[in-house]
């Protein structure tokens, strides 16, 4: 069953954010964009990485209206070490979850079976709670986060403008579709 057009479950978290922790629950969530952004593990390999390469695009989404939290099943005790110890995630200002309870990560359907770990996911949610993207990719194979932003602005240009499909590879301030009869067989 697809993930995509459901609602956001509850959750109570614990996160480090900006050399602090602090509490999050899904009311924090409400009325916001917001990417949930999985990964395996702390102190690992394409992870860090894929977070750093996030980091850069931090600015660009809160100016989009959006809210980033990564999570994985590590505590946010090993998130502020890794944070500490780590030039690359020493860049990061969003909110790094911790999950061990796996809350998150079976709400959202990405933990590993018999592992505890998350598999690397990407969830896009609107300010309504409802899940809009999703990726998921295999443990090896890292996220590319222009390619994330991109889909968020399609993902907002849609929802703005009913009535408007954003086309393959729709950069904004493109052409977008009016899905009607006339175009069936013609694009």
């Amino acid at each position: 069953m697809s993930i995509v057009g459901t609602k956001l479950k509850p959750f109570a978290n614990t996160a480090f954010y900006q050399g602090k922790f602090v509490d999050l629950t899904d009311a924090d969530i409400a009325g916001k964009w917001a990417v949930f952004f999985f990964y395996p593990a702390d102190f690992t390999f394409v992870c860090p990485t894929e977070l750093e390469d996030l980091a850069d695009k931090y600015e660009e989404l809160k100016g989009l209206g959006v809210e980033v939290f990564s999570v994985s099943t590590d505590t946010h005790f090993s998130h502020k070490a890794w944070h500490d110890s780590s030039a690359a995630i020493a860049k990061i200002n969003y909110y790094m979850v911790g999950d061990q309870n796996h809350d998150l990560s079976n709400n959202f359907g990405i933990l590993r079976e018999g592992v505890g770990l998350a598999d690397r996911g990407t969830f896009v949610v609107d300010p309504d709670g409802v899940i809009q993207l999703v990726e998921i990719t295999p443990e090896g194979v890292g996220r590319n986060a222009e390619e994330l932003v991109r889909k968020i602005k399609a993902a907002q240009y849609w929802r703005n403008n009913p009535g408007q499909v954003c086309p393959a590879k729709w950069e904004e301030g493109e052409a977008t579709l009016a899905p009607s009869i006339d175009l069936v067989g013609k694009i």
